[in-house]
């Protein structure tokens, strides 16, 4: 019979859910790298009165800054 001694678990089934493994792995690896790239592409679509305002949000300029570097973008 078929798997009666072992052989079926320790060669032939765990291989298979050992090269299953591998497989679902390596999808999300591509899958975070290419995550990760449209992000990035979503920022480079950003204007930059958009990227201004929100480094005012955030606090990384002050108002002064803010105003002057504004009329440039919009000059």
């Amino acid at each position: 019979m078929m798997g009666t001694d072992g052989h079926f678990f320790y060669g032939g089934g765990f291989m298979w859910i050992f090269w299953i493994l591998i497989i679902v792995g390596i999808f999300f690896i591509i899958q975070a790298m290419t995550k990760g790239r449209s992000e990035n592409s979503l920022s480079d679509k950003e204007s930059p009165l958009e990227i201004l305002k929100k480094r005012y949000a955030r606090g990384e300029i002050e108002e002064d800054e803010y105003e002057r570097r504004r009329k440039e973008l919009e000059s």
